[in-house]
């Protein structure tokens, strides 16, 4: 699939295998985030697991242990930026990972000795989370030093590839972990693999530092010339707007989707899996051609086209549910989900490349900081939403209902400048 978009062999932008191939650093931030995310993907499913099957965690506990993983981007999103600007980046990196090795290995010591409680999930829970924000701004920062401003696209595609992969495989990978070791011993592996992402990252040769004429530093003042970044300029506003309006309503419709599919069409959690691997499925793809179909398309078109293809899956999720034949179901189903997959990584790859094209590199990561804080941000709220919509209407209104707010999403960004932006200023 990679070399499928490889790019253009004389003069035309280099693709995805290229950028690899050039730039070694790049690759060894490519290849140490992958590591880092593929352990992440255990943690995704072992960290639930030990809470439930090692101490019969409770549905609110549950509750607990999701909001202690999104609770550092509420709290330290915006000053991160500020923070991570002030380290040279590859440090940032290699301490993000390194300091998640002991806290993930300490869980199956803990189990081994009987002394595991709930509390001490949350806060490994909470601390993982913490280094994800800083490896995350650092590491979107960093890409601009490590590859030259025409090679953003195919750098950011390339990530996104992986990402979509390692999300795909990963759980799956978990899972199987699991069934073998167990989920305090699979979450050992994790710490394995963050241990040798950071080696990995240690390689970079580029230190990252951002150098900027000395001035005084005061947090908030940084972190307002960060949000101006955002706000400020025409085109990274429309596209902050957008994703986070995007972001919520993404998050209204994920917490009902699997009620959705169990309740109201009567699927099995085989067909499910199925079901959602598909639109992992559809996520390395949307990944693989992001590249291709920006330089035809432009990438503001190809944000908007993103951004209506999210919109649509919802819908086209939501009329699964009539008629009621399995073949309609299925049909309809994996449709919705190849939009689900498709769409994000479309307009994700671009908004990335804008940041990084557009912001200067002193503001760059704070601007990143302040947009994980918004988008984030929006994911609570969007899952409180999600679960008030659900009892008032149903669940197949409440995905519509996301669809339309997704929708209102793509008009903010139809309607600014990014509906004519042909190639990056």
């Amino acid at each position: 699939m990679v070399a499928s978009v490889s790019g253009h062999e004389h003069g035309g932008p280099p693709g995805l295998r290229s950028v690899l191939a050039r730039h070694h650093d790049f690759r060894r931030l490519f290849t140490g985030n992958s590591i880092s995310l593929l352990g992440s993907s255990v943690t995704t499913v072992a960290l639930p697991l030990t809470a439930v099957v090692q101490l019969h965690a409770s549905p609110a506990q549950m509750g607990y242990l999701g909001a202690a993983t999104l609770l550092p981007h509420l709290v330290l999103g915006l000053p991160a930026g500020v923070w991570v600007d002030r380290m040279p980046y590859r440090r940032v990196l290699v301490i993000a990972d390194l300091v998640r090795v002991p806290l993930l290995a300490a869980i199956p010591v803990l189990a081994m000795a009987g002394w595991l409680r709930m509390w001490q999930l949350y806060v490994v829970a909470a601390a993982v989370g913490v280094g994800g924000l800083f490896e995350s701004v650092a590491a979107q920062s960093f890409i601009p030093r490590l590859v030259p401003r025409r090679q953003l696209l195919p750098a950011n595609s390339v990530l996104m590839l992986s990402n979509a992969t390692v999300a795909t495989t990963g759980s799956a990978s978990g899972g199987m972990i699991v069934a073998l070791l167990g989920g305090p011993a699979a979450l050992f592996v994790d710490a394995l693999s963050f241990l040798a992402a950071g080696i990995w990252k240690a390689r970079i040769r580029d230190s990252g530092a951002v150098s900027a004429p000395p001035r005084e530093r005061r947090l908030w003042r940084d972190v307002l010339e960060g949000t101006r970044a955002v706000l400020g300029h025409d085109i990274i506003r429309a596209v902050t707007v957008a994703a986070t309006v995007g972001a919520l309503a993404g998050q209204l419709q994920a917490v009902v989707m699997v009620l959705y599919l169990v309740r109201d069409l009567g699927l099995s959690s085989g067909l499910i899996g199925v079901v959602i691997a598909v639109g992992g499925a559809a996520g390395i793809l949307g990944a693989a051609l992001a590249s291709p179909i920006t330089r035809r398309l432009g990438p503001g078109p190809t944000f908007i086209a993103g951004m209506f293809l999210s919109s649509v899956s919802g819908v086209t999720i939501a009329m699964a549910d009539r008629p009621r034949h399995f073949v309609w179901v299925l049909a309809v189903l994996v449709a919705g989900q190849i939009l689900y997959g498709v769409g994000p990584s479309l307009f994700g790859v671009n908004q990335q490349t804008f940041r990084q094209a557009l912001i200067a590199p002193e503001l760059l990561s704070r601007a990143n900081a302040t947009w994980r804080f918004l988008i984030y941000g929006m994911q609570p709220l969007g899952a409180l939403l999600g679960g008030m919509l659900a009892t008032m209407l149903s669940l197949q209104g409440t995905l519509m209902a996301g669809s339309a707010l997704m929708l209102a999403g793509t008009g903010i960004a139809a309607l600014s400048p990014l509906r004519s932006l042909r190639e990056l200023p």
